[in-house]
């Protein structure tokens, strides 16, 4: 009797592990998604809904609306590298490099940022970010500022980019970058 208790002890421990080893790997397979722009695969990594937080902004996203956003990202060719996961009480932490062309104009080098990502059933319910490890708001700013007063005055068919989170608003956005580019 012993034994089948230890058992069924020992089974419920290797199958708890592999839920969370599976959370991981969702959450893999999700920054391996933005970094490849596999629209298709979203489907299977997130509930309908998505809650998405960035330290005081909060936004709720239909599948649809989020692979909307994830087109506008994919404009700016993202780059997330994974520098470390971990499982506690039920979520995943992750600490993630981003960069893009978008973000190395703006930034000037890729920004840490750690999240949190929540499950219900397997899926991605909430994506939260909830600091930036590497994140230099100044010189943020300041690019924008230059940026936008720069279009403005030189190509003022492209202003709005900043909250067109399309794919047609993200290239007007890598557009104006590479035209300031060009002349600065």
């Amino acid at each position: 009797m012993k034994i089948i208790i230890r058992l069924v002890f020992i089974s419920i421990m290797v199958l708890s592990c592999d839920k969370e080893n599976n959370k991981i790997e969702i959450v893999n397979q999700y920054y391996n998604v933005l970094n490849n722009s596999e629209y298709s695969k979203i489907p299977t990594l997130i509930i309908d809904t998505l809650i998405t937080k960035e330290i005081d902004y909060k936004e709720t996203y239909s599948q649809l609306k989020y692979l909307e956003f994830l087109k506008w990202n994919s404009v700016f060719n993202p780059e997330y590298k994974v520098l470390k996961i971990e499982e506690h009480d039920g979520v995943i932490k992750t600490k993630v490099s981003q960069q893009c062309k978008r973000i190395i104009f703006l930034h000037e080098e890729p920004i840490i940022i750690n999240q949190v990502f929540r499950f219900k059933n397997n899926k991605i319910t909430h994506v939260e970010t909830v600091n930036y490890s590497s994140f230099n708001d100044s010189i943020f700013i300041s690019n924008r500022t230059k940026l936008l007063n720069w279009v403005h005055k030189n190509h003022p068919e492209l202003k709005g980019f900043l909250h067109d989170q399309t794919k047609k608003g993200g290239l007007k956005y890598l557009k104006a970058i590479n035209l300031y580019q060009e002349v600065n």
